[in-house]
């Protein structure tokens, strides 16, 4: 097979959450623990950090990749989903995994592997504990695909465990409690492998004190270490067309940092906040991470390690944004940078999955805006109609569209220069767009 064969295979024949939803699901780790085995275990060899949370795990996983990339490290880094090519779920130093790697991956493995059944996921986790095995990362980050007790990504044995926040998503798997969440993330907490809470709160703050005690691990809450002093709004920097945040932070001893920031979004500040302890105690831990690289890291984040669809600015006048938040917290920091940014009229490109409640995300939604209702190109996206249909008896009207392309296409035809644009709901909606947009 060459690799768009590797790749058509993957996706046709292993169960794919992205696409199918619960279908692909597996409630153990009997799956992963028996294809590490075949591969000879490299995860066991791995110097790695374990991010989970609802939101803000994988921007935090790639500010803490580039900071170490900076600091000199060999760093690899693996999250998901991917937006428009499989091999962004796993680099080393920003580089995507070489397809060849891929292809020789899966024709060596997949006889044994199917007589496993794996899902996608797990098959993709297994390539990328060889992959950092053999190309000898010092470090690698590990991005918690879904929960944490369950995911494929816990067997590893890592130097740090990061959870950035609890809200509610996936509730049919993790529980439709913050606390029976946090129960399910916090089982990422290893014995004595200090762990770092994003976000202090009541309810799941006892949670993790508990398992933290019960594993003889020390725990920190970021934003008892960390305050952020100033904010300055996004700058645009005209010759480079790029946009940024100004930070002033300051840590308990009043130590001041600076960091220009390009995930935009107010709530990458608090990302930014957990990524800097993180940080605190890998160099407590021994490691040579100097300001300079942290600064350096945060700032270079896009160029290091690809991250896209967070916040992301894609056209200036009009202004168009994707951002792939797409459940209850997510949408609501969503909202927030919307009600901060002007406009004229607002537009928003609107999809969503079908096997989730999609109440609590249309209830946050503005009313006076002109909605595009759409479906991306997956098994798991709503009907159209159906989300149309859904939106008009919260007082949100719009049009559907049978795709993404055509939507997008008619709220920029409809758009003024002093209008925004906004695409989203889903990540499937944001990969789509952004393969259009950036083919225009």
């Amino acid at each position: 097979m060459n690799y768009d064969e590797t790749l058509a295979y993957l996706y046709s024949q292993l169960p794919m959450f992205q696409r199918i939803g619960p279908a692909a699901y597996k409630s153990n780790l009997n799956n992963i623990l028996a294809l590490c085995k075949i591969l000879g275990n490299p995860e066991k060899s791995l110097t790695s950090i374990h991010v989970a949370g609802t939101n803000g795990k994988g921007s935090v996983s790639h500010m803490m990749a580039s900071i170490l990339q900076e600091a000199g490290y060999k760093t690899g880094l693996f999250t998901s989903p991917h937006l428009t090519d499989f091999r962004e779920r796993i680099r080393i130093n920003g580089n995507k995994i070489p397809e060849a790697f891929v292809v020789d991956f899966v024709k060596k493995y997949k006889q044994q592997f199917e007589e496993i059944q794996p899902s996608f996921f797990e098959m993709t986790t297994g390539m990328a504990f060889k992959f950092f095995e053999e190309e000898k990362a010092d470090i690698s980050v590990f991005e918690v695909g879904m929960g944490g007790r369950l995911d494929s990504t816990n067997v590893i044995q890592p130097e740090l465990s990061i959870i950035t926040n609890i809200s509610k998503d996936h509730t049919q798997f993790l529980g439709n409690t913050l606390e029976k969440i946090a129960l399910e993330k916090a089982g990422i907490i290893k014995k004595n492998v200090p762990v770092i809470i994003g976000e202090t709160n009541d309810e799941t703050g006892k949670i993790f004190r508990k398992i933290a005690m019960k594993n003889s691990s020390e725990i920190f809450f970021a934003d008892a270490g960390f305050l952020i002093k100033k904010s300055e709004e996004i700058i645009e920097y005209a010759n480079k067309n790029k946009f940024y945040n100004k930070l002033e932070i300051i840590d308990n001893s009043n130590k001041p940092l600076s960091i220009i920031n390009p995930l935009l979004g107010s709530y990458q500040q608090r990302n930014i906040i957990t990524t800097l302890q993180s940080v605190k105690i890998l160099n407590d831990k021994g490691y040579s991470i100097t300001s300079s690289h942290v600064t350096n890291g945060i700032q270079n984040t896009i160029e290091n390690t690809g991250i896209r669809g967070r916040w992301q600015i894609l056209n200036s006048h009009p202004l168009i944004v994707c951002d792939i938040g797409h459940n209850e917290g997510g949408i609501s920091e969503v909202i927030k940078m919307i009600k901060k940014t002007r406009f004229k009229t607002l537009h928003m490109v609107f999809g969503a999955v079908d096997d989730k409640n999609i109440d609590p995300v249309l209830n946050q939604l503005p009313t006076a805006a002109k909605y595009y209702f759409c479906k991306a190109k997956i098994p798991r996206a709503m009907d159209e109609d159906k989300l149309l249909k859904l939106a008009r008896e919260k007082g949100i009207h719009g049009e559907s569209y049978e795709s993404i392309d055509k939507a997008v296409n008619k709220a920029i035809k409809n758009a003024n220069q002093q209008d925004v644009i906004f695409i989203g709901g889903s990540t499937f909606v944001v990969a789509e767009a952004l393969q259009l947009l950036e083919c225009l």
